[in-house]
């Protein structure tokens, strides 16, 4: 329905998108599969690897944690395990691009935190993410960082919240189990 010329700008449109993420990105998380003059093709991949190394937080800790941010986690472990494989499309505005730009670089501030010590291994926003609502307003709140932490981080996020169903789930489990059950409430 586009046309050649119109196939044409979307594609140039979506590799120009996803090369700007690499190269806003490139210093914190590394970019993996660059082309030999250092560009990325529509998809941009994110290495986690390291990270997961040195502090412990793996690519399934970061995707959980972009929920927290309002954004659907991207591809994970594919094509490379431990990596992160975005695909921003033609569609993404400069705006949205930049957003996404400060909520990943947030997320790896968050990284650096538990990597010096200042945020527990075991107790962050990272390996407890996502943060739904009925977790947040409970009486009971038992983690070591604020609520405000968990469920506000930054100001868009504030302004416009959207907030997932349920917390953290056994993702094996949910692959293998396609129909879920209720097993008597929430704990």
């Amino acid at each position: 329905m586009m046309g050649t010329e119109g196939l044409t700008h979307a594609t140039k449109i979506a590799i120009l998108n996803a090369n700007y993420l690499a190269a806003c990105l490139k210093d914190t998380y590394g970019i993996v599969y660059r082309g030999a003059t250092g560009f990325v093709g529509h998809e941009m991949i994110l290495e986690c690897r390291k990270v997961h190394e040195e502090t412990g937080i793996s690519e399934n800790d970061i995707v959980k944690r972009l929920m927290d941010y309002g954004y659907h986690a991207p591809t994970l472990s594919f094509p490379v395990h431990g990596t992160l494989m975005i695909e921003p499309t033609e569609s993404k505005s400069l705006a949205e691009l930049d957003n996404f730009v400060h909520v990943t670089l947030t997320i790896w501030d968050e990284i650096q935190e538990v990597k010096n010590g200042e945020a527990d291994k075991t107790d962050n926003v990272l390996v407890n993410a996502p943060h739904p609502e009925y977790e947040v307003v409970a009486d009971n709140w038992e983690h070591s960082y604020s609520r405000q932490k968990a469920a506000y981080p930054i100001e868009s996020v504030r302004d416009n919240k959207f907030w997932v169903n349920v917390a953290r789930v056994d993702n094996t489990l949910g692959d293998r189990k396609l129909l879920p059950t209720c097993y008597g409430g929430f704990d």
